[in-house]
């Protein structure tokens, strides 16, 4: 069992002022001494927050936040079983007339492959991704 972070609560650290690793202890404090991990679609939501940075420093700082997380952690790719479940749990939830965002759809369905649960401050889109656990923070 481990724990899924979502880009949302990497951001939002971040802007916090939090370093890479008080986020990852306070991570594993929630999940119960889980592994903490990413996923390389959240991953790739990061890099691309550092490419739309409004300054260059603002950009550095973000690239090295971003760079200590990724050596702190695994980084989960996107696998054929990834993409059938997603693939799945995307057209079950479009026939019921729920659409999940795209991005956080990969990411649950990352977590769900790996038996994880999902780290965001986002619940309402993985809240709708059947059999996700979602944990706040």
């Amino acid at each position: 069992m481990g724990l899924i972070l979502d880009s949302s609560v990497v951001i939002a650290a971040e802007r916090r002022g939090e370093t890479p690793e008080q986020l990852v202890e306070q991570a594993i404090a929630l999940a119960g001494n889980q592994e903490a991990a990413l996923s390389s679609v959240g991953l790739t939501e990061l890099v691309h927050g550092i490419y739309r940075a409004n300054t260059a420093q603002i950009g550095l700082r973000r690239s090295s936040f971003v760079e200590e997380l990724r050596v702190a952690l695994t980084v989960y790719p996107y696998t054929e079983q990834t993409a059938l479940l997603a693939g799945r749990i995307d057209g079950e939830q479009t026939a019921r007339r729920i659409i999940i965002p795209f991005p956080d759809l990969l990411i649950g369905a990352t977590a769900l492959s790996l038996g994880f649960a999902v780290l965001t401050r986002n619940v309402r889109h993985f809240k709708q991704i059947p059999g996700l656990n979602v944990i706040f923070l």
